[in-house]
């Protein structure tokens, strides 16, 4: 039995599948958000298993080990679905696994099921079949299958790229701040399983028309697959809890909730200190309504009680100025109105035309001009300025701020002579 060759690059898988491995039994240890943990670990199981064999050369491994051919074959069925359920269940904490669910994995039992002769076979017959297979003698069961396996990961990278958009949309109308709950690094880690699958198609095209040596494009994808796996797995155990979104008339149970303190709300200010109310605003400065946002079913709110739920809110807003808390949440301010969330949701996109997210920082953008036009930038920096406000983070401030007045935030003091 000759010894088996690494190359660096069959290094990099190999370790690339050991890390998978660590991940995986450090996501199952996690205790919160179970279902999404243990999600990701079956993900990076199924991507160590393929970066396992792809460590070793194919004619190699099967005279060492022949009763690991074809472990993999059937791995890419899997990773599309896997990566699509754990975003749903990292977006959402109550979501849990329905049998319906199952559906997803009925092309990986397949493809199993129809190799089920192949995987019973012997070791001899196993290393016999591996070298008709190399001469051009493919069953068509393996000669459909690897097309069927393009068609999967690019159905599921689009629909769970559609997805977080989607999830994006709903943070927006349930959170004021959204740098820890937008699964950013989410989005990263599909559009680079998207990128992968683009590999995939091209050097399979290439392949076929004889511009590309064969075996080369399944070398840069496991290269990739590795990279993948150290970057998301250590970004999905620091990814924190996301709870579900009170839109609804029924609220989350209290044990759901984010735990945090309430603040002391401020004093009333004085005119000149309270930011321009949303009905006297600039029409300039607002932003145009989000028709993106999400729709909500009617609550029965009639005008009149429409009308008043809308002047209570803007006293809220104006007199206890619970904007500057950068976790303010749809649910917290339905809660000093003593509405529910559904109800309030309703008024600020049908009498507003506005989503939680760019009215609660419409506020935040506006004490931040109020105080540039008082002076208050020459003695503390943008920033400090920005987190009194209520903005979480600089970038988020600049992003917001420019939408509301198309002005940088430099470039707006600078105008303004502060």
């Amino acid at each position: 039995m000759a010894p088996v060759t690494l190359s660096w690059l069959q290094v990099i898988n190999l370790l690339g599948a050991i890390q998978g491995l660590v991940l995986a039994g450090a996501l199952v240890s996690k205790r919160s958000n179970r279902t999404a943990n243990r999600l990701l670990a079956a993900t990076m199981i199924a991507f160590s298993i393929y970066l396992a064999t792809a460590a070793f050369d194919p004619e190699e491994l099967i005279q060492v080990f022949p009763h690991a051919f074809g472990a993999a074959h059937p791995l890419p069925f899997l990773f599309g679905p896997l990566v699509y359920l754990y975003a749903v269940t990292a977006s959402d904490r109550t979501r849990r696994l329905t049998p319906r669910d199952a559906l997803h994995f009925v092309p990986f039992v397949a493809v199993i099921l129809i190799g089920l002769p192949v995987y019973l076979m012997s070791g001899t017959d196993k290393i016999a079949f591996y070298h008709r297979l190399v001469s051009g003698d493919v069953p068509p069961s393996i000669a459909i299958a690897l097309p069927l396996k393009l068609l999967s990961g690019a159905i599921y990278a689009t629909v769970t790229l559609l997805f977080l958009r989607r999830h994006h949309e709903l943070v927006k109308a349930s959170y004021s701040s959204v740098e820890r709950v937008n699964l950013r690094w989410l989005l990263w880690l599909c559009w680079g399983a998207a990128a992968i699958w683009v590999v995939a198609v091209l050097s399979n095209v290439l392949e076929f028309v004889g511009i590309e040596k064969v075996g080369f494009g399944d070398d840069v994808i496991a290269l990739a697959m590795a990279v993948m796996v150290y970057g998301i797995g250590y970004m999905g155990l620091r990814q924190p809890e996301i709870f579900r979104f009170e839109t609804a008339e029924y609220r989350v149970p209290v044990e759901l909730r984010v735990p945090r303190e309430r603040p002391v709300p401020s004093p009333v200010p004085s005119p000149s200190q309270v930011a321009a109310p949303l009905s006297v605003m600039d029409e300039s400065q607002a932003p145009a309504p989000d028709t993106t946002s999400p729709r909500y079913e009617r609550s029965g709110l009639s005008d009149r009680e429409a009308q008043r739920l809308k002047d209570q809110l803007t006293a809220v807003m104006e007199n206890e100025r619970p904007w500057r808390d950068s976790d303010l949440t749809l649910a917290d301010l339905a809660d000093r109105l003593v509405t529910t969330p559904h109800k309030l949701s309703e008024v600020l996109n049908s009498q507003l035309g506005l989503t939680f997210y760019d009215f609660v920082n419409g506020y935040r953008v506006r004490e931040v001009q109020r105080r540039i036009a008082a002076g208050d930038a020459r003695k503390v920096t943008m920033l400090a300025l920005a987190l009194d406000a209520g903005f979480a983070s600089k970038s988020t401030f600049n992003v917001v701020f420019k939408k509301h007045t198309q002005q940088t935030p430099s470039d707006y003091r600078q105008a303004a002579g502060a």
